[in-house]
């Protein structure tokens, strides 16, 4: 990876929620980068930071305003970064033209580059529209999400300023990477983000702007020899499986998951404490703990985080528990802050968005944490099973 200024340092990641902290940095660790994810920016960053610091900015949950003055104060404090990588959800979810201005003006980037495809779980981008699985994602699911609701799959129409490159417009990218200004790439398979990043000729003077995708392929650009060992986390006993999210591919997961005889489970939808009298007269060895099926609204989605959250809070004190998986990136953040947690170090990317690692803090949990979105209904069973027989980083299929 060829660099312009040798005082740049690290690679910096910034995401509106956890989850997409972690599908964002799990591809560079799986390419030899020692990668963390960090639930709060830090108030500095070391002169010659090395690795990949992912920041949870926690922005989606704020109005437009606060999550775009939090963004460029985010992208201000990385802006020496060698790679700095602005994630966004596939689905277009959040606050995604006030947050991508705001980290070019915060960064000083004169390009940014935006590529929201994610081929893996069926999210392309053609001729500047964003698809989920062969729908524009305004007409899909996604567009009822009470709480982040999708209005807009035309990436000109929120970024009128912008050009719009379809993947046979890659040899034009250095000179409309030259010229400044955002860049719209479209691209339906991996190989076009590849063809993408390639085109490039150097990654530290632009601003990126994608998904796991994107984020995929920028560490396939940069792919180094193996970083510091990390150790693979012993067999669970007692794993905790939080449903947080309730998007519909995460409940039928939950549901293939509910139907073995090893796993038993409650819902949660008051008092904590009752949950917690239940859930410890449970004798199978794997425990799940979700939100009701219907959709919320963003107050009470918050208030069944928190409730998720002192549930999980409860059992690891008594040692009920002795590992998590987490779905949903406002639910696993409410959890992980609740534990007391600064953040996880990543061990590996099992999955496609999926990230493993251990909690970083007083408590050095062994967690895995996916969006709610991503997946067959297979993962979770795929990833209960990781989690009680764990494998060798990258032997996981």
């Amino acid at each position: 990876m060829t660099f312009r200024n040798d005082e740049r340092s690290g690679i910096a990641i910034l995401a509106d929620d956890l989850t997409s902290a972690g599908d964002g940095a799990a591809p560079f660790r799986r390419a030899g980068h020692d990668a963390r994810i960090l639930l709060t920016a830090p108030a500095s960053v070391p002169r010659h930071a090395v690795g990949v610091s992912a920041v949870d900015l926690g922005s989606r949950v704020l109005d437009e305003k606060a999550a775009a003055s939090r963004t460029r104060r985010a992208a201000r404090l990385f802006a020496g970064s060698e790679l700095l990588f602005k994630t966004v959800d596939s689905t277009l979810r959040g606050h995604i033209a006030a947050e991508v201005r705001a980290a070019c003006t915060g960064s000083r980037r004169r390009t940014v580059v935006i590529a929201p495809a994610f081929p893996a779980e069926g999210r392309v981008t053609v001729e500047g529209v964003q698809y989920v699985r062969g729908v524009p994602v305004h007409e899909s699911d996604f567009a009822r999400d009470p709480v982040h609701p999708v209005r807009c799959s035309d990436l000109a129409t929120l970024f009128p300023e912008a050009v719009v490159a379809g993947p046979g417009r890659a040899a034009e990218l250095p000179e409309l990477i030259g010229n400044g200004g955002l860049i719209v790439c479209s691209a339906a398979g991996d190989d076009d983000l590849d063809r993408l990043v390639a085109a490039v000729p150097r990654l530290d003077n632009v601003l990126w702007v994608g998904s796991p995708g994107l984020a995929a392929a920028l560490a396939r650009r940069c792919a180094r020899a193996a970083g510091s060992a990390t150790s693979v986390p012993a067999p669970a006993r007692r794993p905790l499986i939080v449903v947080g999210s309730a998007n519909a591919a995460t409940r039928r997961q939950l549901a293939a998951l509910s139907a073995r005889a090893d796993v038993q489970g409650i819902t949660v939808s008051g008092d904590p404490a009752t949950a917690v009298e239940t859930l410890r007269g449970l004798t199978a060895p794997v425990l799940t703990l979700q939100t009701p099926d219907e959709r919320h609204t963003p107050q009470t989605a918050q208030a069944l985080a928190r409730s998720l959250a002192a549930v999980v809070q409860a059992l690891t004190e008594e040692h009920t528990i002795d590992a998590l998986i987490v779905t949903g990136g406002e639910t696993a953040a409410t959890v992980l802050q609740t534990l007391g947690a600064t953040g996880i170090g990543l061990l590996d990317e099992p999955e496609p968005g999926v990230a493993r690692g251990t909690l970083l803090g007083q408590l050095p949990l062994p967690v895995l944490i996916k969006a709610g979105g991503f997946g067959d209904d297979a993962t979770l069973l795929r990833l209960c099973h990781l989690i009680r027989h764990p494998l060798d980083p990258g032997e996981h299929a």
